[in-house]
């Protein structure tokens, strides 16, 4: 049985840590893209778009391709209902997944529990399990508009707690709040951070974002990417300036 986790605890090269999203209705486009870039990052993110366009058959088409897979479905259910789609998550092989905080300590904590039974009974590899704090096309006054009285920072880091209580990897959050995640709940709590933009770029439907290397600097383990790559006029290229972006955060060497 084997795990993921090793790659956030050693070091890895910055390639490793860039995903690319896949938000795409055209699974032609999809098989471009992996064929393109499967050596050149380190997962493709496949989203609620994708997978309900082409289901588990994209997944596999990834997998196949040689590449690696983030399942970004953000879960959100009684526990036991996300529990086993977990399962079916950690059946498909992808290496990461996420439910949303929100759904709960009891949700999170059955999730991680069964995952982790499932995969010792069934010889599987674990993957990293994360869990969403506040969607980062969310502002204060979106919030509050839902009745949560609390700034950003204050939210994503109840949230965090939460979800390494109840047993999760870590957590999908901003850029802009890693360093009170990482004060609150430790180096070893995985960050995943989209709302990654190249300085200057638009941020469409993002609002507390982020280039690159500010990211890494703030002490993100994986940053997720999609349009700025997946629009350019050269994707390769698109995605290798990510990469350098990131290695210079690190003096050039990772």
């Amino acid at each position: 049985m084997g795990s993921n986790l090793q790659l956030v605890r050693s070091p890895a090269s910055m390639r490793e840590r860039l995903i690319l999203a896949l938000d795409l209705d055209d699974v032609d486009r999809v098989k471009t893209l992996v064929r393109l870039l499967a050596g050149q990052l380190g997962m493709f993110k496949v989203g609620k778009q994708l997978f309900t366009h082409a289901g588990p058959a994209a997944v596999k088409l990834i997998q196949e391709m040689g590449g690696e897979v983030f399942l970004d479905l953000k879960f959100h259910d009684i526990p036991s209902t996300v529990a086993k789609a977990a399962i079916e998550a950690t059946r498909l092989g992808v290496k990461m997944f996420n439910v949303h905080a929100s759904g709960s300590l009891a949700m999170m904590r059955q999730t991680a529990k069964e995952v982790r039974r499932v995969c010792r009974q069934e010889a599987l590899r674990r993957p990293i399990m994360l869990a969403v704090t506040v969607l980062t096309s969310l502002s204060k006054s979106d919030l509050e508009r839902v009745g949560v009285d609390r700034e950003v920072a204050d939210q994503v880091v109840r949230l965090a707690l939460l979800s390494q209580e109840a047993g999760m990897d870590g957590v999908v959050a901003s850029p802009q709040e890693v360093a009170d995640i990482r004060a609150a709940c430790g180096r070893r709590f995985i960050i995943v951070t989209p709302g990654i933009r190249p300085q200057g770029g638009k941020k469409n439907d993002q609002r507390r974002v982020m280039t690159a290397e500010q990211a890494i600097r703030a002490g993100v383990d994986y940053i997720v990417v999609g349009r700025p790559i997946t629009e350019a006029k050269d994707p390769l290229e698109a995605a290798r300036e990510m990469v350098s972006e990131m290695e210079l955060a690190m003096g050039g060497s990772c």
